[in-house]
């Protein structure tokens, strides 16, 4: 089983980026899946979910600017992150939630 993200960036206060997470060995669409997040110094936070029924959950400091979607023919999900601010950089991972599968990390920096 892999989860691989990608779409991590630099980019400046206001911009978007869009990750994703092609994921192998591993259904997305049997798994809620989840993008969490760690800067550094600071403990992993749950940033987004969407469930085997296409709910989502946002985190507060998150919610209207960032859209979780997945692709269940690409077997891929994504995080659309709109108006970027400087606190949302970090590491962004990707995770199956119950699965014990992680990605393996991509770096978003947000500074000008």
């Amino acid at each position: 089983v892999q989860l691989v993200e990608s779409g991590g960036g630099l980019v400046q206060p206001g911009g978007s980026l869009r990750l994703s997470c092609a994921a192998s060995g591993l259904s997305v669409s049997s798994y809620a899946m989840r993008w969490l997040r760690q800067a550094v110094g600071k403990e992993r936070e749950l940033v987004a979910v969407i469930s085997t029924v296409d709910s989502k959950l946002y985190a507060d400091s998150v919610n209207g600017r960032f859209i979780i979607s997945r692709d269940n023919v690409k077997n891929t999900v994504y995080l659309q992150m709109n108006s970027l601010k400087s606190e949302d950089s970090g590491v962004y991972y990707c995770n199956a939630l119950m699965s014990g599968y992680w990605g393996q990390g991509t770096q978003v920096t947000v500074s000008s």
